[in-house]
């Protein structure tokens, strides 16, 4: 009896059944208690209290289907009766969705906002671009607060918006604050007035209408007041062709666009020395030379037929760049080279292919190995190209062997795939036992080696010159 409601409306709904089923007396018990507890309930909780499922959208299940049954189906066991009060609840309100509201780490308020010699130095310039992006804070209101502190009873005037572009109003601090000195200006050194407009606030409204003496324009001041100092910074800021960066990065444009055309220029004259096997440099290349060159000639040409050619090659270019030197030159005709290997290794395929190699030593003393290859293109055409030139250290059959395996696995040629080899008839090269023929064909047994037909002629005309006794001395 002590009890605002019956200790039985705490069992569960299946307790509570086999109960009932026990005992039919409870059943008086059970609907004298549920009346207590919602009696109390309503008491308790008073004529204005809402259900808390007021304040929440009720959502379909999706996972579930709803099942649909009969009234008649359903079998009601000793349902307990439903109270007025239950009734007088109200139902579920559908709440209207809220807009998403996206935070940043910057205040918008002039009265709340963090100053900007607080921030870190890194952050500075991002504050400063965010403010300048969103523009002054304007709240127009439609009654702005008045001045109880002061005599007379002004307020703030949303008019002065207009005259005023600079002029910012925090809702917060009910005050006025200037933009461009909040973004530029230095931390305060004990002046007074000096941070009115972007600490503390200006709020003395009675000094705005007050003619030449108006707080605002003895704020704005003369061309070498603070604030025109901050609002040139805010325009600097402001107008992104002017900033240092998008100079560099014009500037660099241009360089690059002239470097382009320097080394097209070169590579260009490049091409059609290789493609005519001419030789490179002259015997005097100096600036004063009647003759410099073949390669510095065509330059000179190609910059005689084209204006933008010419002012970016030879003396117009930069000594760093000039795209000219013998260094520059080798590195171009090895990618050149790169790029006429791949296309051999793409018309080979999976092409079988016979080698044909020969040695020399060149000017400086070095010996030399060239490399053939002889293979059948998908037309069935005989094809022979040069494939490379390396240096070895010397002609032993096993380097010559180390430097042929070096040179097809940089192509990505196989030594199975070897079905010929050709070589002249020294005997580091044709000897049976441990010659470069020989070597071979432990790699690949299916490389057979044949004499060079070249070196065949050339030993036939020796042979035959002897016997003819005047050609026999200019053989020798």
């Amino acid at each position: 009896r002590l009890l605002p409601f019956s200790p039985i409306s705490l069992l569960s709904p299946h307790l509570l059944a086999e109960a009932r089923w026990l005992c039919p007396a409870l059943d008086s018990t059970v609907d004298q208690g549920s009346g207590i507890q919602a009696a109390a309930m309503k008491r308790k909780a008073g004529p204005n209290t809402i259900n808390i499922n007021a304040f929440f959208k009720p959502l379909a299940s999706s996972s579930q289907p709803t099942e649909i049954v009969n009234e008649a189906d359903v079998q009601y066991t000793n349902p307990s009766p439903v109270n007025a009060s239950d009734q007088e609840m109200p139902d579920v309100v559908n709440v209207a969705e809220q807009t998403e509201v996206i935070t940043t780490p910057y205040q918008r308020d002039p009265g709340k906002r963090c100053q900007i010699w607080e921030l870190p130095p890194d952050k500075q310039d991002d504050a400063r671009h965010f403010y300048i992006s969103k523009g002054a804070y304007r709240p127009e209101l439609e009654e702005y607060p008045f001045d109880e502190k002061s005599k007379h009873r002004r307020r703030f005037q949303k008019d002065w918006y207009q005259n005023f572009w600079w002029l910012e109003y925090s809702t917060h601090t009910d005050s006025a604050y200037c933009l461009p000195c909040f973004l530029f200006s230095k931390k305060p050194v004990g002046r007074c007035g000096s941070d009115t407009f972007s600490v503390k606030g200006f709020r003395n409204w009675k000094k705005v209408n007050d003619g030449k003496a108006c707080a605002f324009l003895t704020h704005v001041g003369g061309p070498d007041s603070a604030h025109n100092y901050s609002v040139q910074c805010y325009e600097d800021l402001k107008t992104s062709v002017a900033h240092i960066d998008k100079a560099m990065e014009k500037r660099n444009e241009k360089v690059e666009t002239n470097a382009r055309l320097r080394l097209k220029t070169t590579i260009d004259a490049m091409r059609w020395l290789i493609f005519q096997a001419c030789s490179f440099r002259g015997h005097d290349e100096s600036a004063g030379s009647k003759n410099q060159g073949n390669f510095l000639e065509m330059v000179k040409i190609l910059a005689s037929y084209n204006k933008d050619v010419a002012g970016v090659v030879l003396e117009n270019a930069p000594g760093n760049a000039k795209y000219t030197s013998g260094e520059v030159q080798k590195e171009i005709v090895g990618i050149l080279a790169l790029e006429v290997q791949k296309t051999i290794r793409e018309e080979i395929g999976n092409a079988k292919f016979c080698i044909m190699v020969d040695e020399a030593r060149d000017e400086s003393k070095k010996e030399q190995m060239a490399v053939v290859l002889r293979f059948a293109n998908k037309e069935a055409e005989i094809i022979e190209c040069f494939l490379d030139l390396v240096h070895v250290n010397d002609t032993a059959a096993l380097t010559l062997k180390n430097a042929i395996c070096t040179v097809l696995s940089d192509n990505n040629l196989n030594v199975q795939d070897i079905r010929g080899q050709a070589y002249d008839g020294a005997s580091n090269m044709r000897g049976e036992w441990n010659g470069l023929k020989a070597l071979i064909l432990r790699e690949c047994p299916y490389a057979y080696y044949i004499h060079c037909m070249a070196h065949q002629l050339q030993l036939a005309l020796v042979a035959a010159s002897r016997e003819v006794h005047e050609a026999e001395g200019k053989t020798k």
